[in-house]
């Protein structure tokens, strides 16, 4: 895994808990604690670090694991405005995954291993999303698009309705984008 995915999780766990807490969640996962953002660490690197801070915080690995897919997208939005400013809501932003998204994210991260996203676009106001990756990061992936839609002031409803950690080959998201935004205003 990029160094810069550690990089985004320190960067989260700081913010919100502070820097002590960060260095606590180091001592219990014993990794090593120091990543570049290009190096390639292992993946289990990441899961310990997870583990470590599920008993840290009190919440579950995989609530962790969305919470850091939550926090990390006004720090994305920061460091990279240019894969924002394309798109004015949070479905459009979510279909340019595979086609805008993570070919720039390669480009910038060579080595980068991204996950497969398709696409159900047959209904205007509900979005099917069949997620695929080894690493079974699917709550990061719910977490990444609520907060996209935090961020373009959109309220949704998701549901995770199939799921590699339920045995399944795949999972299966379906995003319902409401019709007023998360500021009340009708769209």
């Amino acid at each position: 895994m990029k160094g810069i995915v550690f990089n985004l999780l320190e960067s989260v766990v700081c913010s919100q808990f502070g820097e002590d807490t960060w260095d606590d969640i180091l001592e219990e996962s014993q990794v090593h604690g120091v990543y570049t953002t290009l190096g390639n660490y292992p993946d289990d690197e990441l899961f310990q670090i997870v583990c470590a801070a599920s008993k840290i915080l009190h919440i579950s690995p995989h609530e962790v694991i969305r919470f850091f897919g939550q926090k990390s997208i006004p720090l994305m939005a920061a460091a990279h405005p240019e894969f924002f400013s394309a798109h004015n809501n949070t479905r459009s932003f979510i279909l340019a995954l595979n086609t805008i998204i993570h070919p720039e994210v390669r480009k910038l991260y060579p080595g980068a291993q991204v996950p497969v996203f398709e696409f159900d676009t047959s209904s205007s106001n509900k979005l099917i999303i069949t997620y695929s990756s080894p690493r079974k990061l699917c709550a990061f992936a719910q977490g990444l698009i609520e907060g996209t839609a935090e961020y373009f002031g959109e309220t949704i409803d998701l549901q995770h309705l199939v799921c590699m950690h339920r045995g399944d080959s795949n999972c299966v998201l379906q995003v319902v984008f409401n019709t007023t935004s998360a500021n009340g205003k009708e769209k």
